[in-house]
Formats: C-alpha cells, structure tokens, sequence
C-alpha cells in the first residue's frame, strides 16, 4: 500500500498547530501530518500528494473558514477522493452544515471544539482503521476480479473444451473451444434428462443416445471423478469421438455446487497411432541395421571409448552381479495374443523395467525374449535395489492392468554375484555381448527356481555377502541348491523388500520360525520342520514359500 497521510484543515494557526501536535504524538510514526490553513490550499496539498503518491487517508476540517466552507470543502473533496474518511471538527457549525456535510460528503465523524484529545484519537484511529480495511477489501476484491479474468483468459485460449454445469445439469460456462465442438451459438438452458439429445451425445460407433444418468458430467454432479473415452457428438456434417474428464466442484461447506468437464476431440489419434507404428517399424529396422550395438558400460568394462575399436573375443575377467528377470507364463499369454499384441505388450513391460536397472548403475546384456540379463558392477546393493524398484514398478503397473484383456503380470528375478567373463562373441559380419562363468548360470538357476519357491526374488549368499547395507533389506533364508558340477551348496534367501507392509511385516513376524523350520528340514527333522512351517501358516496364510515346503511333500531342490 502507498505511504499514508491525515490532512488537516483550519484558519487558526494556533489551533492547527495544536491539533497537528496531537496527531503527531499518536500516528506520526505511521502517516504523514499534513496541514493547510483554508480549504483552497487543502485542496492544492490533495493534488500535490496525489501526485507523489501519497494517500490521504483522513480529513479533519474546520466548518467557519475564508473562502470555502468546511462542509463545501468536504463535499468538493468527497466527489473527488470517495475513499476519503471525513471528520468535521468545529465549534460553530450550525446544523443545516452538519447536514450538508453528512449528506453531500458522507461525513464520517463530527466533533465538536474544544476537543477532548481521547475522542479525537479514538475518532482518527477508528476512521484509520475503516480507511485501512477498506483498500485492503478493494485490494482482494481487485484480485479477485484480476483472477476470475486470467482464469477466463486462460480457459478460453486452452486446446481443449471446458464446460461447467449447475447441480440441475443446465450449462452456465462453455469455453470457445467447447463452443466449436458442441457448436453452440447460446448456452442451451438444459436439464440433466435433456442433456444428451441437447447435445447430440452418442455412445461411440453407435447410434444409440449415451444414457444421461451414465454421462460423466451427471455422474460427477453426484461426487464422481469420471474419464471415459467412449462418447461421440453427432453433428450432421461429421461424427467427433471425444475424450472427457469430469469432476465436481465443492462449496464451502462441502456441498456439490457444480461440476466441470474438460473434453477433447480424439479422431487424429488414429492417425497419431498409425504415425506411431510406422516409427516403431522405422525403429525396428534401425536396431536390425545397428545389430553391432554394444552398451556403453560394456565398453567401459572393454576400455572402449568406441564401438568402431570392439574387436570379435575381447574379454575381460570382472566381479558383478548378473540379474535374470523372466515373465511367468509368458508363452501361455503369448498364444493369446496376435503378433503385433504380443510385440506392444512385451515391449510396454520392458519400457517400464529398463529404468529400474539404468538408474542403479546397471545395463541390459540382452532380451532373451521376455526374459532380461543385466549386470552391475561394483556393490551387490544396485543390483537388489534395481530388482526391488522394479517388483514396485511392476506392481504399479498392474494397477492399470485390471480388465480382463489387461491381466496382471507376475514375474520372478534371481541375482548372483561373483567373477565372470565379458566380452564378445560371434562371426565376420555380426557380434554380440555375452558373459559366461559359473556366476551367470547361478543367476539363471536362481530365477528359474522363484517359480519353484512361488517368489518373485532370489538372491545367493554370495550376492548377500557383498552387500554394503544387508540390513537395509527385508530377507530370510529359503533354501540350499546344488549347483550341477559342484560339491558345495549354495545358500538362497528370499527378498520381500518390494511387499506392501503388511504382507512384509508379517513375513518378518514369522521370519524366526520359517528360518529355523528351514534349518531343521536341511538336517532331515522333517516332522520338526513340518510343524514349524504349519505354525508359519498359522501366523501368515499368504506365505507362498512355507505352502510350496507342504505342498510338495519336503520334496524341495537340495
């Protein structure tokens, strides 16, 4: 708010000091005191601090002066500055002035001389105050009215169409772009039994009216938050398929008042879709012409700044950890699917899975179908963090997969950590990454057995060895394979780290009892571990590992 002052108006110098005095000692630290000694040069001082920007906020005027009267002065200065606050202050006036004063001016306070110098400051404080509240309401009545028109101006310059409806269904806001799909001249005046033959509204690829009780913008007036793809408006020269999310719109109280829809015009989207395809293909066939592509962390491993100085059988001794991840079922699925269905829905599952692994420091080996080999070099932790994110992700991902044609998918991961080879393989005209080693066929094993054990992660106690923050991880141990070859076992732990909390918090709960009905089972005190394992049900009935124990008759990979 601009500087603020009180202007004070009297013949008598002596009088005009004193009161000048006064209001000095009580509002000078806050306003600015200004005084003239007739009406005329009251108003010169109004200009002038106009001009500098300065407010009066108050007027305090004397009725009997030379020249302008107090009471023609304050209406001369009521019809130029409204917002004013006008206080008479004199010992003469007589009543048809006061009058005057009040009608013409809209005198604010009368006090009579000599003051009493309460009054006068209570007066001028009040009449501040009211100044003070007034601009402030101006001030948020003008950003009020300042946001309604950027709000407006942005409705009406956005792509898509905007419309608002009253609680009856009737349309009180379509914005140009509304205007151009509805092709409304005036906002019909429409009830919600009317609004789909008002509208022309049909449901898509039919000519059937869309039922007004199912339209989004009903359903939102009753508290929903609607988006649907699935209605069309029939105009006589064209059918336009819409898109359009509804919500509602609250009071104060809490009450609907209103709903909004926001709705756009989808017909290029087939094009859209095609242009799509046709890149997809163009993409395909750059990756088929670029089939020499090597990561770029293998070419880090290789010493490699280049994919021109990769030569056919460099390899190179490394200690990393290998991920396998595998869709469960997968063929069964595929045999559902056309070709092309099968191409989208295998690509849209590793587009989502890829992050997961960029982003803790590893790299895709290889597509093997559905299946992925990545690796990480450095802490076994990246590649567990990696295999947690995307169990979430996936789990993210199943949320939109909830149709029948969409079913949710299961997949299972097996890491292992130790030393193996990197490098490449192949012939003259194509070459390709790979690694090799014990190590790799551990990892391989391992998610091959998550569909034995019915769990989606498995690590080995070598990638637990090399853990930086084991504790970090909710885990137990489930069992101990054979690797083909070797004399040693290997230790396999389960990681539930990616489960919603309670199915985690019930897993660690019994966590003590499934471990040691594990040790017992590997001791051969079978009886002793199917009475554990029964307990661990007991506690846990979801506890898919402890079914797999029971179920398969202790008959488990040793």
């Amino acid at each position: 708010m601009s500087e603020l002052a009180i202007l004070l108006v009297d013949d008598e110098p002596m009088v005009l000091e004193s009161l000048s005095e006064e209001l000095q000692r009580n509002f000078g630290q806050n306003y600015s005191i200004e005084a003239a000694e007739s009406g005329e040069e009251a108003l010169e001082i109004l200009e002038e601090l106009q001009d500098e920007g300065i407010e009066v906020a108050v007027v305090i005027s004397d009725q009997l002066m030379p020249g302008i009267k107090g009471d023609e002065l304050l209406s001369k200065i009521h019809l130029e500055y409204p917002d004013i606050l006008k206080i008479m202050l004199t010992g003469q006036a007589g009543v048809d002035a006061v009058g005057n004063a009040v009608n013409s001016a809209n005198l604010y306070r009368y006090i009579t001389k000599p003051w009493d110098a309460t009054d006068l400051n209570l007066t001028v404080k009040e009449a501040l105050n009211k100044y003070l509240r007034a601009k402030q309401l101006e001030q948020q009545n003008a950003q009020l009215r300042e946001n309604e028109r950027r709000l407006t101006q942005f409705l009406e310059a956005m792509p898509i169409g905007v419309s608002v409806h009253d609680v009856t269904g009737k349309l009180i806001y379509a914005n140009q772009k509304a205007k151009e799909l509805l092709k409304l001249g005036v906002l019909p005046d429409s009830k919600i039994e009317q609004l789909s033959d008002t509208f022309k509204v049909y449901q898509t690829e039919t000519k059937q009216l869309y039922p007004s009780a199912q339209l989004p913008i009903v359903r939102s007036l009753a508290g929903e938050t609607v988006h649907c793809e699935d209605i069309e408006i029939h105009h006589p020269d064209r059918v336009i398929p819409l898109e359009v999310s509804t919500t509602p719109i609250r009071d104060e109280t809490g009450q609907i008042s209103q709903a909004i829809a926001a709705f756009q015009d989808i017909s290029g989207r087939k094009q859209a879709e095609d242009e799509r395809e046709q890149y997809t293909r163009e993409l395909f066939e750059l990756n088929e012409a670029l089939s020499r592509f090597v990561p770029r962390q293998f070419l880090q491993s290789l010493a490699h700044k280049s994919i021109t100085e990769i030569q056919l059988g460099e390899c190179v001794q490394k200690q990393m950890s290998v991920l396998f991840a595998d869709i469960r079922a997968f063929t069964t699925r595929s045999e559902q699917m056309t070709p092309e269905d099968a191409f989208k829905f295998i690509n849209g599952y590793l587009r989502r899975m890829e992050p997961a692994i960029i982003e803790n420091g590893g790299f895709i080996d290889k597509y093997i179908g559905d299946e992925i080999m990545a690796l990480f070099e450095g802490s076994a932790d990246s590649a567990v963090n990696a295999a947690v994110t995307m169990l979430k992700t996936l789990a993210e991902y199943n949320l939109t997969r909830q149709r029948p044609d969409r079913q949710p998918i299961e997949i299972g991961i097996g890491i292992n950590t130790g030393m193996l080879m990197l490098g490449t393989v192949g012939g003259n005209s194509r070459i390709d990454t790979t690694a090799i080693g014990d190590t790799v066929n551990l990892g391989s094993r391992l998610e091959q057995l998550t569909k034995f054990y019915n769990t989606p992660l498995l690590i080995s106690h070598h990638t637990l060895a090399r853990l930086e923050e084991p504790m970090k991880y909710a885990m137990r141990a489930i069992a101990q394979v054979q690797v083909r070859g070797k004399s040693s076992k290997v230790g396999v732990f389960e990681v539930f780290e990616y489960e919603p909390h309670d199915q985690k918090q019930a897993k660690l709960e019994t966590k003590p009892i499934f471990e040691a009905a594990v040790l017992q089972y590997y001791q051969g005190a079978i009886e002793s571990a199917k009475s554990l394992f029964h307990q661990c049900l007991q506690n846990n009935p979801d506890d898919y590992v402890a079914q797999t124990y029971l179920q398969h008759g202790f008959v488990a990979q040793r």
